[in-house]
């Protein structure tokens, strides 16, 4: 059994011959693989730089409307987009023909006729790197999310000289523990410093004391 195809992940077949893409339709769907399909260069175009989830494109050098090469070239010109990885299909195997299709921003390159094979082998392997590009976006966003955390709580904190509660950014007062618990994921155990215990707790438990010490001295 083949592995699958990552069903987030959509496959782009851009190529003028319906026969050709209606072969390469075969061949992905056949690897539970998502397609869209673009008949010329602008459409090809339109689709990449509307997409808004990770794309592999197939891309066929010759087009009406815009070639491969600049498909490529105007493609690699969106800010923000989308991991995107594309693959370049065309009959040109000169060395100079790779050059100017990986210059254009091609992620691979397949020549005509492809093997099947080869062809399923070097999508799963575009499939792998949009992939690994999306978790790293993501992580990148955790990262920059526990960041704007962190700044909230290294700001000016204002603090009741009494009551130590913490005046949020809408005007409550919190508890301390209950201000942070919000802004991070600390979590409080309570105990008494030294300090505390002499002040506060010691006296309280020697009242305790002579009360019970004087109760037990009354009239029998």
């Amino acid at each position: 059994m083949s592995e699958r195809c990552f069903m987030a992940v959509t496959i782009l077949i851009a190529d003028d011959l319906v026969t050709n893409r209606t072969l390469l339709r075969a061949i992905l769907r056949a690897e539970d693989c998502m397609t869209i399909e673009a008949s010329d260069g602008a459409e090809a175009l339109t689709a990449l730089l509307e997409a808004t989830t990770p794309i592999v494109g197939l891309i066929d050098w010759e087009m009406p409307k815009m070639d491969g090469i600049e498909v490529c070239r105007q493609a690699r010109l969106r800010l923000n987009a989308p991991p995107t990885f594309l693959l370049l299909v065309t009959v040109r195997n000169a060395r100079q023909d790779v050059v100017l299709g990986l210059q254009a921003g091609a992620s691979d390159y397949v020549t005509k006729p492809f093997d099947r094979a080869e062809l399923v082998a070097r999508v799963k392997i575009g499939i792998g790197m949009v992939e690994l590009q999306q978790m790293l976006q993501t992580k990148v966003q955790e990262l920059r999310e526990a960041l704007e955390q962190v700044k909230l709580l290294s700001g000016f904190l204002p603090i009741c000289s009494y009551c130590k509660k913490i005046r949020d950014d809408e005007n409550y007062w919190d508890q301390v523990e209950s201000y942070i618990g919000k802004h991070s994921e600390a979590k409080f155990s309570h105990g008494i410093c030294p300090q505390c215990f002499e002040v506060h707790v010691k006296p309280e438990l020697d009242r305790l004391e002579a009360n019970r010490r004087g109760s037990d001295a009354g009239p029998r």
